[in-house]
């Protein structure tokens, strides 16, 4: 795809950001690169207008003032109105199909789906490459799941989700084999030709061939900054080492995918591109000063932000020089309501990372870590090690009001607006 067929909003997203790669090096910077810029935290001011005129006679025959009529609730709301409390913690949880129904393998949306969907609407499933035999079958699995996600509970509809990121690593689509679409080289390719239009390309053609075979959630860009060489667990998805470079990247592929109608989802925030270790087996963590983090690892996410990214996940990362919690960002308050939400000015859906990886199974039971996970203002827990027994967990502490009724609600309604957006919610 060449530059004259990016879209608008594309180009804007990345121009705006690869316009200020010159005036600042890569990661390796001296701590003193700065925090945040200071318009993030901009808010707009309006002054009302001023008093009528004395000049002006008195009307005697004028019309009589009407009240204005309430504006129209939107999908989310409406929805969100008729939810018990019951169908709205359901809808926190993303998970395997396996992790709803119990089978090994589920490559059908039949009975046993129907009756687990019918326990517990989640809000969306994640699939992997042996949910993936044919592609007519993928079709069906996708459209069938997402029938009986519109029958069960408050008839919302699920995320149908995968991790798509293109290259060599985590392609399940383009590497099965089963579909004509485009293949990409990894991000890292992508990141050394400078290009965001070449972002641009992979989340336009990704997006396109995810909505046309019928999922609606993309796990993907990778925003991490690929500081550490010796970092196996990102190495070639990132973009590359240049925070600015990569946030330009994020950016366009971010803007352009959301036009294809697939949502995309920025990962791993606060960064896993410094980290030695896999949260897969055990916990990570970073020893970057918080100004590091601050000018570096948040560069892309900001991008994502701004270019208007709905999710972001969190990663089970701890940062003993920022939040100093001894938590992974997926559990602390800190990065995750202090941070995202308040410094970057993130109001989307905050997604976990897996909570069935070693980084949490190995120190806190599911329910626990379901609990923490929203306490601490997180949206959307994604494939918990037991989604009963968390969903469980969950449901026990808003009834004992260790989880407040309207924190439920802020979540569920982010969700629900995130669903509106891709155009999946009922009119």
């Amino acid at each position: 795809m060449t530059d004259a067929t990016l879209s608008r909003r594309s180009l804007l997203a990345a121009s705006a950001l690869i316009g200020a790669s010159a005036l600042l090096t890569g990661c390796d910077a001296p701590e003193s690169a700065g925090s945040a810029p200071a318009d993030n935290l901009a808010e707009a001011d309006g002054a009302a207008g001023g008093a009528a005129s004395e000049n002006l006679p008195a009307s005697t025959d004028a019309p009589a003032a009407t009240e204005r009529e309430p504006e129209p609730r939107s999908a989310a709301e409406r929805i969100l109105g008729t939810m018990t409390r019951e169908q709205k913690v359901a809808q926190l949880f993303l998970v395997t199909p396996e992790g709803l129904t119990g089978v090994a393998t589920a490559t059908i949306a039949g009975p046993m789906t129907a009756e687990a969907l019918g326990r517990i609407p989640v809000g969306g499933l994640i699939y992997f490459a042996k949910n993936l035999v044919g592609a007519q079958q993928v079709r069906d699995l996708l459209s069938g799941t997402g029938a009986l996600g519109r029958r069960a509970g408050a008839g919302v509809p699920p995320f149908l989700g995968i991790d798509e990121e293109g290259g060599t690593l985590v392609a399940r689509i383009a590497k099965s084999g089963l579909f004509d679409v485009p293949t990409f080289p990894n991000m890292a390719e992508i990141g050394a030709t400078g290009d965001p239009a070449r972002a641009a390309e992979v989340g336009t053609a990704i997006g396109g061939y995810l909505r046309e075979i019928g999922f609606n959630l993309d796990f993907a860009p990778d925003a991490d900054v690929l500081t550490n060489p010796s970092n196996t667990a990102i190495g070639v998805r990132a973009f590359g080492s240049d925070p600015e470079l990569v946030a330009a990247m994020v950016a366009a592929e971010v803007a352009a995918m959301l036009e294809t109608g697939t949502l995309p989802c920025a990962k791993h925030f606060p960064g896993h591109g410094d980290t030695a270790g896999d949260s897969h087996t055990g916990a990570v963590r970073t020893e970057r000063s918080r100004a590091d983090i601050e000018s570096c690892e948040f560069a892309p996410f900001r991008a994502a932000i701004e270019a208007g990214c709905p999710l972001v996940m969190v990663g089970h990362i701890q940062t003993p020089n920022f939040a100093g919690d001894g938590l992974p960002a997926s559990l602390s308050p800190t990065m995750m309501t202090d941070v995202l939400r308040g410094e970057l000015g993130f109001d989307g859906v905050i997604i976990s990372d897996s909570f069935g990886m070693g980084a949490i199974t190995q120190n806190f039971a599911p329910a626990d870590a379901a609990t923490r996970f929203f306490q601490a203002g997180g949206d959307m827990l994604l494939m918990p090690q037991d989604l009963s027994a968390a969903y469980q967990g969950v449901l026990d502490a808003v009834t004992s009001g260790a989880l407040s009724e309207k924190r439920v609600d802020e979540s569920v309604r982010r969700i629900l607006e995130a669903k509106e957006r891709a155009g999946i919610l009922p009119a």
